[in-house]
């Protein structure tokens, strides 16, 4: 015992200071990709970097328009510019509420708002999730569990994951939503008392990412349920679901 409350003590503070303080991400976290308008030949007629993407996330119309819901933050649309005009920096803020937001070219990301009214005063400062895998890889489902570590500590902004949609606010959705899931995901939401919130988590909840298009995939989670807030990535960082997170909740 004296063992163990030596060590706990040797390891001191280990939550993270998180949001009153900005986290340190990676420098090789792929996060809000940006182009070198500069540099960028697309204006000219080129389309390699939409040639490269699997998911078809990005579009070229004169200037690339990426779309956050669809893009695996892969690099391969760095890889395949010719002017390297394309790079993914470490801006984890990338949750929104509206999927027409997480489509993006030169303006600014418009990041989530947070809830209105009687709602917010609902959830603002106690949020129970019923977290529902709807034919996911463990990616997303992983980044989600994290944040129930020491680090993260998402308890600490009266956010919790419960065992029971009737003990829930609302559904975190994760996964492309296979035929064999839509039952177990509208049942799930439908359990959950009036009123309800939906997160769809990573490409595959938003738009079906790699899936999309399989006869086997609804193509996310937007084809069962509505969603209110939108967290791109694959998976996404989990500084940016719990941003999302503060940010539905008015705590951002």
């Amino acid at each position: 015992m004296f063992d163990e409350l030596l060590a706990r003590l040797q390891q001191k503070h280990r939550t993270g200071a998180f949001p009153g303080a900005e986290p340190q991400i990676p420098p090789r976290a792929r996060c809000l990709p940006a182009v070198d308008l500069g540099t960028c030949g697309c204006a000219s007629g080129c389309n390699a970097c939409a040639a490269a993407c699997p998911t078809g996330a990005i579009t070229v119309n004169g200037k690339v328009c990426f779309d956050l819901g669809k893009c695996l933050f892969c690099p391969d649309c760095a890889a395949a510019c010719p002017k390297s005009a394309i790079r993914f920096g470490t801006d984890y803020r990338l949750a929104t509420r509206t999927r027409d937001d997480l489509r993006v070219a030169t303006d600014p990301l418009r990041l989530a708002a947070a809830l209105e009214g009687e709602t917010r005063r609902l959830f603002g400062r106690s949020l129970k999730l019923r977290q529902v895998s709807a034919a996911g890889c463990n990616a997303c489902e992983a980044d989600c569990n994290v944040l129930n570590t020491l680090v993260f500590d998402l308890g600490r902004f009266g956010i919790q994951f419960v065992a029971s949609p009737r003990h829930a606010d609302g559904v975190l959705v994760t996964g492309p939503v296979s035929r064999n899931m839509l039952l177990g995901l509208r049942k799930t939401y439908e359990a959950i008392p009036s009123p309800r919130l939906v997160i769809a988590v990573g490409a595959c909840a938003i738009s079906g990412g790699p899936f999309a298009g399989h006869p086997e995939v609804l193509n996310g989670a937007g084809e069962v349920v509505p969603i209110d807030l939108f967290i791109p990535g694959c998976p996404p960082h989990p500084y940016t679901i719990l941003d999302g997170l503060l940010r539905l909740l008015g705590r951002r």
